[in-house]
């Protein structure tokens, strides 16, 4: 059995739900305002395709004027360099014995493959794994806030940029960090500070690599990053919304639904459950927004069932049967839970595209 994928031209109205559609128009428009904003600073953009996972997305990117790629793991990375793409950061601790004979398989096959490390153990396997003759560039995750990954400060990242630099098989190629919102004038003084200490011990750092699209319209505040990373600003969510980086109008994916039951006068039940919609809330208390029914909560999800709360609901609900839109809070996992991605303009579907890098968590 395979899953009834729409043709070119079917109407909008016509599909079957639960199910992600993508608007063209504000597609290009997200990806043409970024681009022109992030190059007006003066930096490169490398765009995060985890938001997305589709080749033909990426190229657009490329073509607007984006400088490489983003992905997150290996076999992600891999999608995308079998389709040609040849400029690419990983942006993640690289362990295990298969996985550094896959990285070591994907530096002999493009041309500027990078990758970070924010300890000494993952630099270890990095340096058996590589050699002289073709050796791997590595930067140096820093957390300037984020809390997430990254050494903790600029002398640890001078220590393992040392460290990386005296591994015949490695070049230390910068730094990078994705850091917490708000937090643009730490991550200029870990920079510069990082730099000078670098300075000081001989050491160049060309990359100086900072991130994230909830705060990217600070990226300008970083003068001294040389390029910014991003990846949910293509579609934008609900969150995106929420952090004053898009308003409603930039959404390019909402999850098509169907009405499937009214039990009660207060309670609804969508076909989008976690499945389709996920179970992220990102500090929401609710699943998504109702397109033109905000104040209709969905307030909790079973795998193939969205409840909505109808208490504070103005005008009348769909009945039955009828279609709706949902805003998601988190873009980005509702790419990974389908095969294929549906397009749109004017109500009318555009193209069907391959989530080629979907499931690519390895």
């Amino acid at each position: 059995m395979t899953f009834p994928w729409p043709e070119v031209g079917t109407l909008i109205k016509d599909l079957p739900t639960p199910l992600p559609i993508i608007d063209e128009d504000r597609l290009a428009a997200n990806i043409a305002r970024v681009q022109d904003y992030i190059s007006k600073s003066d930096k490169f953009f490398r765009p995060h395709i985890k938001t997305h996972k589709i080749l033909a997305v990426a190229r657009q990117q490329v073509e607007a004027g984006a400088n490489g790629i983003n992905c997150q793991k290996v076999t992600e990375a891999e999608v995308f360099a079998d389709a040609g793409f040849d400029d690419i950061l990983i942006t993640y601790n690289i362990l295990g014995k298969a996985k550094l004979a896959r990285l070591k398989a994907l530096n002999e096959k493009i041309g500027a493959l990078k990758v970070t490390a924010d300890n000494a153990t993952v630099v270890a396997g990095l340096a058996e794994t590589f050699d002289v003759e073709r050796p791997l560039s590595v930067l140096v995750e820093c957390d300037t806030g984020g809390k997430r990954c990254g050494v903790q400060t600029p002398d640890a990242a001078v220590a393992l940029a040392k460290h990386i630099a005296g591994q015949a098989g490695l070049r230390f190629s910068g730094i990078l960090t994705y850091p917490a919102i708000g937090g643009a004038q730490a991550v200029e003084h870990f920079i510069v500070e990082t730099m000078e200490k670098l300075q000081a011990q001989g050491l160049d750092c060309p990359i100086r690599s900072n991130g994230g699209s909830p705060d990217i319209y600070s990226a300008h505040l970083v003068p001294s990053a040389t390029e910014h990373r991003a990846g949910t600003y293509v579609y934008n969510d609900r969150s995106m919304v929420r952090a004053g980086q898009c308003t409603a109008d930039d959404i390019a994916m909402h999850i098509l639904a169907t009405v499937v039951s009214r039990p009660a006068e207060n309670r609804a039940v969508l076909d989008c459950g976690s499945k389709a919609l996920t179970s992220d809330l990102l500090g929401f208390s609710d699943f998504g927004v109702i397109e033109g029914f905000e104040s209709a909560r969905i307030v909790s999800l079973s795998e193939e069932h969205a409840v909505v709360d109808l208490s504070d609901c103005k005008g009348d609900f769909p009945a039955i049967g009828a279609m709706v839109r949902v805003m998601p809070n988190h873009t980005c996992v509702v790419s990974n839970l389908f095969e294929q991605m549906v397009f749109h303009r004017d109500g009318v579907v555009t193209r069907v595209e391959d989530v080629a890098a979907r499931g690519t968590v390895w």
